[in-house]
């Protein structure tokens, strides 16, 4: 039986893995289900000492960890949250991020951040080596960026997997990749250029390393 076409990044944020996806909706700054504990990460620590630093979190969900970060960071802070369906809960704390209802595929800041997250989002986007390669241009000259990454999401046009190949391309272009936690870090603003040309997205690619269904990503090696 041949396979379904690969989709495109709208239709694939229409489908039913992506559109009603649940996996960051309501993880919190610290604590058993928190940014911190996912990312291995104090991100208070990375923020402190700058007079106003700034924060950009992709696939946001709620932006509950933003939202408790607030509190903690100087009035001058920029917290910026970027979600596919944005708060489904108003909470009104103040300083409130920034809260933008977007796709991370085509949305583009108009600054830089010192810091960068996207905590299991990438599971859920077609092309996510073109997001990290755009979003390595969004950091500040030492800002951090780090994301959950499955190398086994990334496919070849025929399906194989091109998991060693990106893993490799991504090492090369200055990221870090620890494997025992699925992390992707990188540090400083550079600007990235990976081997790969998108060709779309498979919403069918089954369950990924947390249990839960994920897509696909499949590329042509340039």
């Amino acid at each position: 039986m041949p396979k379904p076409p690969l989709l495109s990044s709208p239709d694939l944020e229409r489908s039913s893995v992506v559109a009603n996806n649940t996996m960051n909706r309501e993880r919190g700054l610290t604590g058993v289900n928190s940014y911190a504990r996912e990312l291995g990460i104090d991100l208070l620590a990375h923020l402190a000492g700058r007079p106003a630093p700034a924060w950009l979190d992709l696939c946001s969900g709620e932006g509950r960890a933003l939202r408790e970060a607030a509190a903690s960071l100087p009035a001058g802070a920029v917290l910026t949250a970027v979600d596919l369906v944005g708060p489904l809960v108003l909470r009104p704390v103040q300083p409130a991020p920034e809260e933008i209802t977007a796709s991370v595929s085509s949305w583009t800041p108009i600054r830089t951040y010192d810091l960068i997250t996207c905590v299991h989002g990438l599971h859920y986007v077609g092309d996510q080596l073109g997001l990290l390669a755009r979003a390595a241009s969004w950091l500040t000259e030492d800002g951090l960026l780090a994301a959950h990454f499955d190398p086994d999401s990334i496919r070849r046009a025929d399906g194989a997997t091109a998991a060693k190949a990106a893993v490799s391309a991504l090492r090369a272009s200055g990221f870090a990749y620890s494997s025992r936690h699925h992390r992707l870090t990188l540090r400083g603003r550079r600007a990235v250029s990976l081997p790969f040309r998108y060709l779309g997205a498979d919403p069918a690619a089954g369950p990924n390393y947390t249990g839960q269904p994920a897509v696909g990503s499949h590329y042509t090696a340039l």
